[in-house]
């Protein structure tokens, strides 16, 4: 399992701009309505098939309100969930844990809906041998929390930034003059993790002869990809891309590459329904 990617610094600082942009000068709502030595207890549950992602935010989240609150766990991240399981029990101080329950909703259910929709994709090319890696398509802000979501589905982790390696795309080979210009640039910078982005057979087999270690195959059908795969004969690896959904995933498995990247993992899955219920006592 991944180890779950934020320092506690961090935490405390994502935690400190959600709530300056939730709560802002306070909660007016639950400070007025509910009395200050209000206690509540809470189940907080799935209400849809799920796979669970952003569980180390949560308790945080709470005991930056409440301190002494007590949560109890009943499931992990990665952890499949059906509708009407219960993921914690949480037991505190009325209005600090309704003051943090959008923040705490909010991210678990955005971080679930992207672990969700991973695992699905995942499940569709079983067995096949390729693996399902995200891509840099995340949130502003929250590209390390949306890459362990996927983690926690089941995919793999592609490059975190621009910084991780050289992908050589198309608008870099139209600035660089040719696919050979630009692997013969990035190599005489020192790198030997070098990617490229090819539309067509032609640019495969130039990359191949530039020494490219690496091919992103993008929109190409499975029996263009299948071409491609038979001319690499396992030299380098390949990557399917472009227009990936759950109904063309498994054809394009089948054709023999080694990964397949999809932007809407990270870009628009759909947040999943997790609900707060609440007791008090």
């Amino acid at each position: 399992m991944a180890i779950f990617p934020l320092s506690q610094a961090e935490i405390e600082a994502f935690i400190d701009i959600a709530f300056a942009e939730d709560i802002g000068t306070g909660d007016i709502t639950a400070a007025t309505t509910i009395p200050a030595a209000s206690m509540l207890s809470a189940s907080m549950n799935a209400r849809e098939n799920i796979v669970l992602a952003g569980l180390p935010l949560i308790e945080p989240i709470f005991r930056r309100l409440d301190p002494d609150c007590t949560i109890t766990f009943k499931a992990k991240d990665s952890d499949r969930l059906s509708a009407g399981d219960t993921i914690l029990y949480v037991k505190g101080k009325a209005r600090a844990l309704l003051s943090a329950e959008r923040t705490a909703l909010n991210i678990l259910q955005h971080l679930s809906g992207i672990a969700t929709l991973t695992r699905q994709y995942v499940d569709m090319i079983d067995g096949t041998g390729a693996r399902l890696l995200d891509t840099r398509k995340t949130i502003p802000g929250l590209r390390k929390l949306a890459k362990y979501a996927t983690a926690m589905g089941g995919g793999k982790n592609h490059r975190m930034g621009l910084y991780d390696a050289v992908m050589i795309k198309d608008n870099h080979i139209a600035a660089a003059g040719s696919v050979t210009k630009a692997v013969a640039g990035a190599k005489a910078a020192g790198r030997s993790d070098i990617q490229v982005e090819c539309d067509t057979l032609e640019q495969v087999q130039e990359a191949l002869s530039a020494g490219a270690n690496s091919l992103l195959l993008d929109n190409m059908p499975p029996a263009t990809l299948k071409e491609a795969v038979s001319l690499v004969k396992g030299s380098i690896t390949c990557e399917a891309s472009g227009g990936v959904t759950l109904g063309t995933i498994r054809a394009i498995a089948e054709t023999g590459v080694d990964y397949i990247s999809v932007g809407r993992l990270t870009q628009s899955a759909p947040a999943v329904d997790i609900g707060l219920d609440y007791d008090t006592f």
